[in-house]
């Protein structure tokens, strides 16, 4: 069971170079790297002690990690489509492990699901600045509460729990259910589950489900989606999917449909990572006629670990 959760991170991160192999020489990077990572640990270690918890003192130290995305996804229609994400989260000892400080772009969701970022830009939980921080009551606790600033600057207040079911050795049932409010875009709540298999020691088939309801729009925005998953060495993956989004306004309907195969490899270092995705959207607003493109990213993890 264990090992399913792992064969799946790696499938995502297409893994870490082997220790034993030789790395180019890039002093340069190195140099960025370690510049990026001191400056995210020392804010770190800042938090936490404006944090802290008066009468407690950890013995462990506050560190940080950062994710910044560059990606150009040109499609015909629609070739000047450039993205930027980030986020930062710190871990905050001083506060006996039971929370940690979170800045982005986006809200904080694992959505592995393109449409997130080549379609529907309506999605409430898609680039929007977002500055929060998390608790729990239980370091592994499933239940999170979150209060900050996000989508436009307004105050917002968010509980989730999370939980995962082992049906068998090779089958995993994931789901998670949040609550929210923002002071001007008011009530929302979104529910999701996936199904994952493990074919072997390599693939993983999953199927996704994710429901939004938007107090706003007083309507239901949902994402079904199939992928394939399969590492094919240490520094590579091939993700292949279909996805589909839709609302429940004025009717239930599909709004936009893709199709993908995503190349993801680890480069030059552990911490950098590069996607190759060529794609075909078809947009209900584009009378659902073909719209072929590729993606094309370059991801970095910047920490002192």
């Amino acid at each position: 069971m264990q090992k399913n959760i792992f064969l799946s991170l790696c499938l995502l991160s297409a893994c870490s170079v082997q220790a034993e192999e030789p790395l180019p020489d890039y002093p340069w990077l190195d140099e960025m790297h370690g510049s990026v990572a001191n400056s995210v640990n020392s804010t770190a270690l800042w938090f936490d002690d404006f944090f802290a918890l008066k009468g407690f003192n950890s013995m462990q130290k506050a560190d940080g990690e950062a994710r910044i995305l560059l990606a150009w996804e040109p499609r015909s229609r629609d070739l000047t489509k450039f993205k930027t994400r980030f986020k930062v989260s710190f871990k905050l000892p001083n506060l006996k492990n039971r929370a940690d400080l979170i800045f982005s772009d986006e809200d904080d969701q694992d959505n592995e699901n393109p449409l997130s970022t080549l379609g529907n830009q309506e999605t409430p939980e898609r680039n929007r600045f977002s500055l929060a921080l998390r608790w729990k009551s239980k370091p592994d606790s499933g239940f999170s509460q979150r209060i900050g600033i996000g989508r436009r600057l307004q105050p917002f207040v968010k509980s989730r729990y999370r939980h995962a079911h082992f049906l068998s050795t090779k089958t995993t049932l994931s789901w998670e259910t949040s609550a929210y409010y923002y002071s001007r875009d008011g009530l929302g709540t979104d529910l999701s589950w996936r199904f994952s298999y493990q074919q072997n020691d390599k693939s993983i088939i999953r199927q996704n489900n994710h429901y939004y309801y938007r107090d706003k729009e007083n309507d239901w925005l949902w994402q079904h989606s199939f992928q394939h998953l399969n590492q094919i060495d240490h520094k590579n993956a091939l993700i292949s999917g279909i996805y589909f989004e839709g609302t429940s306004q004025p009717n239930f309907r599909l709004d936009e449909y893709l199709v993908s195969v995503r190349w993801r490899k680890n480069a030059l270092r552990e911490w950098l990572f590069y996607e190759l995705e060529p794609f075909v959207m078809w947009r209900r607003d584009e009378g659902f006629s073909a719209s072929y493109g590729i993606g094309l990213r370059l991801e970095g993890h910047f920490s002192k670990k």
